[in-house]
This record gives structure tokens, sequence and C-alpha cells, in this order.
């Protein structure tokens, strides 16, 4: 028995290092590909199971991660507030409501929720008028002050009007963007229809463009500029006549008034009269707590944030970390949440969970800045503490997207189908993926790939990284 025993280890044992073997070949030629010639490419692959290297190339090479980065913000916030946590908007009044339900102002003090969206705001206006409130003769009070008023990281450079390059605040709607639906007449010179979600008086509709011929060239422009008051949306170009819908998402300048803006129409729909004043400023200890609202648990965020990879999101768990962290060293003297002290905090945190960032650079959390660098050895370890944590591992994982199912890998990594769990990443000649794959004999693996420098198309180094997972699950 025991002859026989020592054979089969022997045979399992040889097996085990021609799988190994195997996989290395399979992994060199995929990142051989002519689609990521002349890239630099950090590829790891570790066994989930027993933590046994599977692969290894350039694996300590400090690259660009694009939106890999949002795997250590989620990680790290996850890690400091916990699953559970609620964000909390408070809501002041000057006076308590009379029998008629009339205040003079209401105050909207900002906890740094990033996921108030207008169904939210709704909410919270239905809150109130369950309390009494009938009517705020004044107007609004809107305090931001638990985060500072740098709404752009200075690293990102020419800001765009883009919804991914939406402003970062303490108090929000809507991830700091809104959208504009677009459709052209139904023969050419009739009126191009636009419409703005949410239609909040904010935002202020200029409407120039115009329905040409089918087959005449189109193209569309939306652009905002500020205003004194609000914000002017700038909608011109050619729309094709008969042409389909299209939607355009875009992000505002001044989130706090737009976030006012918001407030003030789901006030109204609930049959809250609201005084024309909105001011921006802070809430004395004066004004009485009238109400709190906890937002979305943290956890269905970052499936949120995860999965359709949300700059927005991010930045604003970057900046509440370190107000966070500053509440618990000074109650009284904090500074306000900013990049810089929630870098900081996320360093901290992640450096406590056992992850060595050493020569690593962290600027934000969204990965929106090329100072960014990370190493796919980092970004193994952190997966492989989410995974390993009772705490929120679940939580982590399960908001991940699946290849060739939902969020940013829905259309794409189809030979991987249900597969891959990854997080992707995708900047001007970088991109990356990183996250958990099954393989045919029923392995876990967890990897990281980082791609900087392709000279190719952006599909053609993403479907390069794609076919690299796929050999994981083989």
């Amino acid at each position: 028995m025991l002859r026989v025993w020592c054979a089969v280890a022997v045979c399992l044992l040889v097996a085990g290092t021609a799988g190994a073997d195997d996989l290395s070949k399979r992994l060199t030629a995929a990142i051989a590909t002519p689609a990521l010639e002349g890239a630099r490419v950090s590829v790891y692959v570790v066994n989930l199971g027993d933590g046994s290297v599977r692969f290894s190339h350039h694996a300590e090479r400090a690259l660009i991660p694009a939106s890999n980065m949002k795997i250590l913000t989620a990680l790290a916030a996850l890690s400091m507030f916990g699953p559970t946590h609620q964000f909390v908007t408070k809501l002041y009044a000057d006076v308590q409501p009379g029998n008629d339900g009339t205040i003079d102002v209401l105050g909207v003090r900002g906890g740094g929720d990033p996921a108030l969206t207008s169904e939210q705001w709704w909410r919270l206006a239905a809150d109130l008028r369950v309390l009494g409130i009938r009517r705020i003769k004044r107007g609004l009070l809107l305090d931001a002050t638990r985060f500072d008023s740098e709404y752009w990281h200075p690293e990102w450079g020419v800001i765009s009007a883009r919804a991914y390059n939406a402003p970062v605040g303490a108090l929000n709607a809507n991830y700091g963007a809104y959208s504009i639906t677009v459709r052209g007449g139904a023969w050419p010179g009739e009126p191009v229809s636009a419409l703005i979600d949410p239609p909040v008086a904010h935002l202020r509709l200029i409407n120039r463009a115009k329905t040409v011929a089918s087959r005449a060239p189109a193209e569309l422009a939306v652009d905002r500029r500020r205003l004194e008051a609000g914000e002017e949306v700038v909608v011109s170009g050619q729309v094709r006549a008969g042409s389909a819908r299209q939607t355009h998402y875009r992000s505002v300048l001044q989130p706090v008034h737009y976030a006012g803006s918001v407030l003030r129409m789901q006030l109204e729909a609930n049959g809250i009269e609201v005084g024309t004043q909105t001011r921006v400023g802070t809430i004395g200890a004066e004004m009485p707590l009238l109400m709190s609202f906890e937002g979305e648990p943290l956890a269905q965020i970052t499936s949120r944030f995860l999965k359709y990879s949300n700059n927005a999101i991010a930045e604003t768990l970057v900046k509440a970390m370190g107000a966070h962290r500053q509440r618990l060293r000074s109650s009284t003297a904090a500074q306000p949440g900013s990049w810089r002290n929630g870098v900081v905090a996320m360093r901290d945190e992640l450096e406590g969970l056992g992850i060595d960032l050493t020569d690593m650079v962290i600027t934000d959390g969204s990965g929106l800045s090329y100072e960014n660098r990370l190493t796919s050895v980092a970004l193994v370890s952190a997966l492989r503490i989410a995974s390993d944590s009772f705490q929120f591992g679940s939580e982590f994982q399960a908001a991940l997207p699946i290849a060739a199912a939902d969020g940013t890998l829905e259309k794409r990594a189809r030979s991987s189908a249900e597969k891959v769990r990854a997080k992707t990443g995708l900047l001007t000649r970088v991109t990356s993926l990183s996250g958990y794959a099954n393989n045919a004999e029923g392995e876990r693996l967890v990897f990281s790939i980082l791609v900087n420098g392709f000279r190719r198309g952006a599909q053609s180094a993403m479907s390069a990284v794609d076919a690299i997972a796929f050999e994981l699950t083989r």
C-alpha cells in the first residue's frame, strides 16, 4: 500500500508541474501577441487556495493601474467603515414646524454620501413631509464643509464636460452628473428634441442643434458653462432625420448648488413650498437638528462603484476616509476631507491590512491620474485579503464585474463567460484587469494584468488582456 501511495503522489507532483509549465507557456504566448507589442506588461497569478505563484511576468514593475486603483479604494473603505455603514445627510430648521408646517430656512449638511440620486432626494423630501413640513419660507442653506472645496484633482489635467470628470463635494446629487437625450426631427429642418434629466432649474438648456438629411454629416456637441446663478447646457451641431435617440452624460460645474436644485425639485414634488433663496454656507450650532437621513449601505454603494467603475464614488470615498480619520484624531479642530488627507488615510488602512505599498504611488481613488503607480503583486495581495475577509469579503467579490454578464465586462471576455470576476481599467495607452478566475480543474486563481504604452488600438489591447484571462480558465 505504501508503494502505491508513493506512486500516486509522484504522479500528482509530475502532473501538477506539467500543468504549471503548460499554463506558463500559454500565458507567455498570450502576452507575446502583436496587440501588446512594445507595451510594458505586468502579470501575476496566484492559486487562491494554497498561495502558490502560478505565473509571474514583471510582477514587481510599478505601472499606471487606471481604474484598477478602485480595487484598493473599495478595500480601504470597506475595511475602515464596514459594509453596513451608511453616510448621513443632516437636516436642520431654524424652528420646529408650527401647526401650519412652516419653517423659515431648511439647512442641509452633506455627510459625504457618494450615492445620493434623484430618487433618494425624493425619499428625503417625503420624510420631511411626514415630519409635517409644508412650507420653507425663505429657502435652503447648503453646508458642504465636511469636505474641502477642491472639486477636481489637480493631477487630472484638463477637465472635460464628460460625466467621468464629475466634481467631488460633500453634498452631491446623481454623482455630479446629468443626462441629455437628443432626437432629430422626422424631416430636415425640423427642430431637434433635447431633454435634460433631472429637469432642475439649475440647468438651463440652450438648444442650437439642427435636423439634417439622413446622409448628411452628423456631429453633435453637448457642453456646459457657468452662469452667475446656475449652469447653461448648450446642445449644438447636426442630427440626422429619423435617427434613434441618443443620450449623453455630462458633469456639473457647481455640485452643491446642483444638489440643492435636485432637493428643491423633490420638495416641490412632495407638495412642500420652497422660497427662492439658496445659499451655500455653514450651519451654525443655533440651528437645531430636524432629521438625519441615512443613505444606502456601503455594500450597495461598492457594488455600483466597482461594477460600473464610477469615478465620483471613488473620489468621494477617498475624501470621506480623510474626514473620518481627521474626526477620530481631533473632534474639535478636524480638517475637512481632502485628497491629501484621504490618500494618507487610505494608505494607512491598506498597509494595516498587510499590503506592501513601498515605492508605489497613490494619487487619487479612481485611477484617473497618470501619476498613480501600482504593481500586479500589490493588487493580487489586495484581492487575496478581500477574499479571506469575513468582515467584507463577500460584499467585495460580489461587486466585481462578471465576464460576459454585467458591469464593465458585460460585452467583454466572452470566452471566459462567468468564469472571471474582475475589475477593468482603461486610460489612453493604459489598460488593466485584475480579479478572480476559475479554471477547468476547479482551482480558483487570483490575478492582475497591467498594460502600459500599447501602440495599437484600445480595443485590440483589451481583447489581448481578455485572452490572457481566458488562459487562466482553461
